[in-house]
């Protein structure tokens, strides 16, 4: 590759990295990544302690099923080990982290879209008619007809 095709690459590459949307799509992905911590310390501290408490103190988190015939008392304990299990409490809380950041999104697009709807305007009035003799279109107070010359009378002049 010569020096000048290198130069033309890296300045395409620019380019491309510039242009407004890249950066609004790499602001985004920033806030997203910021947004999903925050929705996943809501989840995890504010929402599941209360859900637990409610189903007999459980922790979500260390809710699991035990697949091999060892016997272990807690998630930890199993992951140590490395006994395989379905950590479905886990899941739990990740489906939970989900559906409260897709609400999130959601009444976010919605309130954009509200205020980008624009109210409907007003039709404008007409400012020309068209003549009764040669059909062509006058101004709307035109007392004579600028193509044919025909006078219009009071009643046509105000049609």
């Amino acid at each position: 590759m010569g020096e000048s095709k290198v130069k033309s690459f890296f300045g395409e590459f620019k380019q491309f990295a510039m242009r407004g949307n890249v950066i609004d799509l790499a602001v985004g992905v920033i806030l997203g990544g910021a947004f999903n911590k925050i929705v996943t310390s809501v989840v995890n501290d504010l929402i599941m302690p209360p859900l637990g408490l409610l189903m007999g103190g459980v922790n979500f988190k260390d809710l699991f099923l035990n697949l091999s015939d060892q016997d272990v008392s807690s998630l930890a304990q199993a992951q140590a080990a490395g006994i395989p299990v379905i950590a479905y409490g886990q899941f739990i809380s990740i489906i939970i982290d989900f559906i409260l950041v897709a609400f999130s999104v959601f009444l976010l697009i919605k309130g954009i879209n509200a205020l980008h709807r624009k109210k409907p305007e007003a039709p404008a009035e007409e400012t020309t008619k068209s003549c009764p003799y040669c059909l062509s279109e006058i101004p709307k107070e035109a007392t004579r007809c600028g193509h044919c010359t025909s006078i219009l009378n009071e009643s046509e002049a105000k049609a």
